[in-house]
């Protein structure tokens, strides 16, 4: 965030919470990939959508520093509504809890360490709202996924949609383990996939790297 535009929003948003300040500094001092941390801009709009929708069960899939959990724990109606937080990579689990007992809504956050596949059907739950952030790569298997225990008139939130704009470029060559070229093809068949799903309504939002708002109809839409 260094254009005078962006320094504009930041200055008439919602100021960072000096919880989620310290999180974002310690991001970018102790982790690798600090970019994948939501930030200021994100975290409040975050919020924002979670006051919107009162869910009273949040799921999210992908935890990496925690900084996107505690945003949506900050929207939550009240000390019973939970965020579910899946995060695979099991090193991060001290320095994710060190901060969700550092922050005032931490204990509004449960974290699950495993691979959300085989994490979520064991939870037993239904939620009203998920934010989906992990493996590029599996984004469609994380959203039918969420979609099974997802309430009707529930909401999905996608981060990375736009994929810093590679969604418009010519694929590039087919190279043996080009890791990241997968990731663009993942979220490539994403889009498309959600964008022909009938069951959904859906919006791009061209914020940071493209985040998609998904509404699942009530089942008397869907007929």
């Amino acid at each position: 965030m260094t254009s005078p535009l962006d320094e504009y929003i930041l200055a008439h948003i919602d100021r960072e919470p000096d919880d989620l300040y310290r999180l974002d500094r310690d991001t970018h001092i102790e982790l690798l990939y600090s970019h994948m941390c939501s930030g200021h801009l994100q975290g409040r709009l975050l919020k924002m959508l979670v006051r919107m929708t009162r869910p009273r069960l949040v799921l999210e899939l992908g935890t990496y520093s925690a900084y996107s959990a505690l945003c949506l724990a900050e929207g939550l109606p009240d000390d019973e509504a939970r965020v579910h937080t899946i995060e695979v990579e099991d090193e991060l689990e001290d320095f994710i809890r060190r901060h969700l007992d550092a922050s005032p809504v931490g204990h509004r956050v449960v974290l699950h360490i495993g691979d959300a596949m085989q994490v979520v059907p064991q939870l037993g739950l239904t939620f009203d709202l998920a934010f989906i952030d992990a493996n590029k790569r599996h984004y469609i298997q994380y959203y039918e996924l969420v979609m099974r225990h997802l309430r009707p008139g529930g909401f999905i939130i996608a981060d990375n949609t736009l994929w810093d704009g590679k969604v418009t470029e010519p694929p590039a060559p087919e190279k043996r383990g080009n890791h990241l070229e997968a990731q663009t093809q993942g979220i490539l068949d994403f889009n498309d996939h959600v964008a022909a799903d009938k069951r959904v309504e859906r919006v791009i939002l061209p914020l940071r790297d493209g985040l998609t708002l998904i509404h699942k109809k009530a089942l008397s839409l869907e007929l």
